[in-house]
Formats: C-alpha cells, sequence, structure tokens
C-alpha cells in the first residue's frame, strides 16, 4: 500500500480510477464525512477483509450539506483531507473520493430525495428534522457512483444504519450493508468526530454515557424489563451533573417496539457541554416481570 492513497475529487476521475480495477473485482465503500478516527480505520481495513487483496476500497470523504439543519454549524464541521488520505492509506484502502458539494449536487437543490418514512421522524430525526432525508439520498448517490457492492456503516450511529439497510432492501439496491461494532477510547466512550468538539472538562463528563449504557446492560442481565431499565438509565443520567439527557430508549434491533424478551437495543443521546453525544449497545431481555 503506497504511502498516500489515491485522491480524486470528480466523477470523471473516479470513473477512470474504477476503469483500471480488474474487471469482476469485489468494491466495498467506507462512507464518511472526513475527520477520520481509528473508529474509520477500523471500517477500513474491515472492508479490505471482506474484498479481499484482489479487491477494491474506496472511502468517500464529504461533508453533506443536506443533513445538516439550519441550526447545525456545517462550516465549523472539522476537515482534515490530508490527514484522513493518510488513515486511509494505512488502513488499506486503495482510493478516497472527495468531492465538492457540487459534484455531488451538481443542480443544486436536489428535488426528488430519499424519503426516510417515519423512522426517519423518531429519536434523531424528532430532533433534527430532514436530517436522514440528507443522509439516505447522499448515500444513494454514494453507492451509486461508487459501484460498490459492500457498503460499510459503523454501529455508533445506529439509527443511521437500520435506515440504510431499509432503504437498500426497499429500493433493492444490489449492495450489501455491514454493520461494524462501535471502537471505544480506553474509557469506553465511542470514538467520534464530535469528541473534538469536547473541551477537556467535558470530555472527562462524556464517559457518563457508556456509564449509562452499562447500567442498562446490567439492568438487562438482572431480568429488568424495558420500561425499568430505561427508567434506571434516566435516573442514573439525572444524576450527572452538567449532562442533559435528550433520549434513553429501549427498541427491538429494527427500531421498534421493545420485545417482552429477545433481542433489544439500548439507545442513549445527550449533550454535554453543548456537543450531542450518541451511544448504543445490544442487550437481551429475559421477559423479567
Amino acid at each position: 500500500m503506497s504511502a498516500v492513497t489515491r485522491v480524486v475529487t470528480t466523477r470523471p476521475a473516479l470513473a477512470a480510477a474504477y476503469s483500471e480495477v480488474a474487471s469482476g473485482a469485489p468494491r466495498a465503500v467506507v462512507p464518511t464525512m472526513g475527520a477520520l478516527h481509528e473508529g474509520h480505520a477500523h471500517l477500513i481495513r474491515e472492508a479490505r477483509d471482506r474484498v479481499g487483496d484482489d479487491g477494491h476500497v474506496t472511502v468517500t470523504v464529504f461533508v453533506n450539506p443536506t443533513q445538516f439543519a439550519a441550526s447545525d454549524d456545517l462550516d465549523r464541521y472539522p476537515r482534515s483531507l490530508e490527514s484522513d488520505a493518510q488513515l486511509c492509506a494505512e488502513a488499506g484502502a486503495d482510493l478516497v473520493f472527495a468531492p465538492a458539494a457540487q459534484v455531488i449536487y451538481p443542480d443544486g437543490a436536489t428535488l426528488i430525495t430519499v424519503d426516510p418514512g417515519t423512522l426517519g421522524s423518531v429519536l434523531e430525526g424528532a430532533i433534527r428534522p430532514g436530517h436522514f432525508r440528507g443522509v439516505l439520498t447522499v448515500v444513494a448517490k454514494l453507492i451509486h457512483l461508487t459501484g460498490a457492492g459492500l457498503a460499510l456503516f459503523g454501529e455508533k450511529d445506529y439509527q443511521q444504519l437500520v435506515l440504510v439497510r431499509q432503504m437498500v432492501r426497499d429500493l433493492s439496491f444490489p449492495v450489501e450493508i455491514i454493520g461494524v461494532p462501535t471502537v471505544r477510547d480506553s474509557d469506553g466512550l465511542a470514538l467520534s468526530s464530535r469528541n473534538a468538539y469536547l473541551a477537556p472538562a467535558d470530555r472527562a463528563r462524556a464517559v457518563v454515557v457508556p456509564r449509562a449504557l452499562a447500567v442498562g446492560t446490567e439492568l438487562a442481565l438482572a431480568g429488568a424489563t424495558a420500561r425499568d431499565i430505561v427508567v434506571g438509565v434516566n435516573d442514573f443520567l439525572d444524576d450527572q451533573s452538567e449532562v442533559s439527557t435528550d433520549y434513553a430508549i429501549v427498541t427491538d434491533p429494527e427500531l421498534g417496539p421493545a420485545p417482552r424478551e429477545g433481542a433489544a437495543r439500548l439507545l442513549v443521546a445527550v449533550q454535554v457541554g453543548g456537543v450531542r453525544l450518541l451511544d448504543n449497545v445490544a442487550i437481551t431481555l429475559t421477559g423479567g416481570s
């Protein structure tokens, strides 16, 4: 692998790069918004393992304007293409596609978009209206542009992962969506580009997020119901200073109502120092009363 992965920024350059890939070679794509970290590197390594040495791995680096609400600071989002390309090379990517907005949206505002349905209006969708319409639309574009047979996403943004899988099923995209377990720092905090916004004191407080998930996991192991797990997690978070809870919820693995027993998901979103932090964990409910 070269010291720096090849970077292309236009559709013709992307097509030219793919013209050099052996016919029939498996392709994987790892869609990102840049500011890459070890969590992204883990996705890239997983993509490389899945396509093998003869396959091709593309990482897209695109800060998608259509998934930012008016209250979000699009301009503030960190951009570090040179170091991103270096990380991609070290993790095993063959190509970085880093287009400008006009490359992805050549006509400006997109008239035809992907409607995320009712699932796109709850949890993150309720707090950030229109967010998942923007996410699904750009993911659909990137999958088509890269022609990938595999697309890899981290489980940290679990609602996004579920919605992308649903889009692919419902619209019959010829691509397999792979969810990759969350990579965590030594104190348990999920790696995220958002963490860079945390002041040192807030970074120390942020460990309440994985600890809240641990509280919920322990309650599940003890036989607690979904409702009691949510109560316990909220009580724990309410006791933390300078932490505001947006939601703590238990669902089924597809984000539907929590089952009485069986596989489930605990999802938490909090604000620490004005930074929203998301996390989740798989749990098993045992039908406790």
